[in-house]
């Protein structure tokens, strides 16, 4: 029987990060360069009109992107309801993970907190207990779905209650206890101290186009790699927390916000497009980047950025700081493209989401990240479920040295 070859790897993109070479099997989500993201062939407008929403709302429920994710299959309101008291019913943490939490210093950043509130919730794994036990592999998924159902409930409750967010910048103060009549995303802004039925609209959206982007970036391919060797979703899933807490992965949006701020604090808001161009370029020429321009595989405005644009125009049209971004959305790609060093000088998801939270209220920016790990838990926990379906290996890549790569190619 002949190989099916997909692509061939040259040396550039062993040094280059790895970028472009095909080599992992993601089921939930796929990135198309021109496209943008596709969660089970489905584009973000295509779920924005078909999954289910909240009464009144307009945005989708993550609890029905999860369900796609999962099952491949576009849920019904029921379902989707069912999901929203299935998570408000696990979402209790033990008592060990909240003395942990109320014992870690305020001054310690939240994503370090998450991270480690997430490794200690591995007590409750059932998968690393049945496995223990000898349970038969092809009954691994069962145990990976139940421990990936109890995460995501819990998760909103260790990032927004009494724990992590309240506890470094509300002065621990907590309000209450989940409520199984509201969805996820409702429970969460409730947890963190919001009653605008915007702000939850928003929510719904930021969980939901934050959820995956199929098996490459950082924290997808952490969570993947460690599962492979078997490690339960608790453990598989922090792992790929501490790689979104990277300045290159999720602090992105966070590092967009300060350059925004440092934009806005030069030309005012009363700006002119020349002002612009010559902050952007003195950006450029001492050797920095412009923060939330470029992605790696996507050539073209990023479908996230512009369904948050929209959702910008809808509801805070003429916040100072929106305006300031749909000013830079005009001028900076024209000259990244006169750069010429730039393959895509479009916006990516980073550019507005940080934006966006600013407007409602929550203007902490060392605690965005650990927003994007709530929702980025739907997408990684989904492809567990089925790695462990299929009976994925452990990722075992082969690598070589630069010595050995000079003996084989020449210097």
């Amino acid at each position: 029987m002949d190989l099916l070859k997909l692509d061939e790897v040259t040396v550039d993109m062993m040094y280059g990060g790895m970028r472009g070479i095909k080599g992992l099997v993601w089921e939930t989500s796929v990135l198309d360069p021109d496209e943008g993201i596709r969660f089970r062939g489905m584009s973000i407008p295509e779920c924005q009109q078909k999954l289910p929403k909240a009464e009144g709302g307009d945005e989708p429920l993550p609890e029905g992107l999860f369900w796609l994710l999962v099952t491949g299959d576009i849920p019904t309101e029921a379902q989707v309801n069912a999901i929203s008291k299935e998570w408000a019913r696990r979402a209790e943490l033990p008592a060990h993970v909240v003395t942990m939490l109320n014992n870690m210093p305020s001054k310690l950043h939240p994503m370090s907190q998450f991270s480690a509130a997430v490794t200690a919730l591995n007590s409750e794994s059932t998968f690393a207990k049945a496995y223990s036990e000898g349970v038969h592999k092809s009954k691994y998924w069962e145990y990976v779905y139940e421990d990936s159902m109890n995460l995501i409930a819990k998760l909103p409750v260790i990032a927004a209650t009494t724990y992590i967010y309240r506890n470094t910048y509300r002065d621990g103060k907590g309000i209450g206890a989940i409520d199984d009549n509201k969805d996820w995303s409702a429970n969460y802004c409730t947890m963190l101290g919001f009653d605008d039925p915007q702000f939850s609209e928003l929510m719904r959206l930021y969980l939901t186009i934050h959820s995956d982007h199929e098996g490459g970036n950082v924290s997808a391919h952490t969570t993947h790699l460690v599962g492979s060797a078997l490690s339960d979703p608790y453990l598989s899933f922090a792992a790929g927390l501490n790689g979104l807490a990277g300045p290159l992965h999720g602090l992105a949006n966070q590092e967009v916000l300060i350059w925004l701020e440092k934009l806005r604090k030069q030309v005012g808001d009363n700006f002119t497009e020349e002002q612009l161009k010559e902050f952007i370029w003195k950006t450029l020429k001492s050797g920095q980047v412009v923060p939330g321009y470029g992605h790696a595989v996507l050539r073209k405005t990023d479908p996230r950025y512009t369904c948050q644009r929209e959702f910008a125009l809808k509801h805070l049209p003429n916040d100072p700081l929106f305006k300031l971004v749909a000013a830079v959305y005009k001028v900076v790609p024209p000259i990244l493209t006169e750069l010429g060093k730039v393959k895509n000088p479009w916006p990516n998801v980073d550019s507005h989401s940080g934006v966006l939270l600013q407007y409602y209220g929550l203007k902490e920016m060392n605690y965005y990240t650990v927003m994007f790990g709530v929702s980025r838990a739907l997408g990684v926990l989904a492809q567990l479920i089925w790695s462990r379906a299929l009976g994925f290996p452990i990722e075992r890549p082969k690598s070589f040295s630069t010595e050995l790569l000079m003996k084989q190619f020449g210097k």
